[in-house]
């Protein structure tokens, strides 16, 4: 599976900035999609991930009520549309993907289950 993200950007606090993950590769149904994040100086964190099969979703509680993940399956693109922005949310955003044995797998937020990673997209929050 390959990944491309872009939609980074520099917007003030407040603002609003839409990512999106474009996919391709994939040979079936049985994906999570999602993204992570990673500051400077800190660890790799979990933002949102979405089941292509049914359209499940899960959020990080840092992020739940002002991000919103969806997938687009015309186009094989998962998009995250992030509102209310803060200064903490300044990371390198990174799409990911993870395929599973079944189609009921549940959504993980641990950063070991996702096999694919795409090359990180700058999103800064000015004060």
């Amino acid at each position: 599976v390959q990944l491309q993200a872009s939609g980074g950007g520099l917007v003030q606090a407040g603002g609003s900035l839409r990512l999106s993950c474009a996919t391709s590769g994939r040979t079936s149904n049985k994906y999570h999609v999602g993204w992570f994040r990673q500051a400077p100086g800190k660890e790799r964190e979990f933002v949102s991930v979405i089941r292509w099969f049914d359209d499940d979703t899960y959020y990080a509680d840092s992020v739940k009520g002002r991000f919103t993940i969806s997938k687009n399956s015309a186009k094989n693109t998962v998009d995250l549309q992030m509102t209310s922005l803060k200064p903490e949310d300044t990371a390198l955003y990174y799409c990911v993907a993870r395929s599973t044995a079944s189609f009921r797998v549940t959504l993980s937020k641990e950063v070991n289950v996702y096999r694919h990673w795409g090359q990180g997209t700058q999103v800064t929050v000015s004060s």
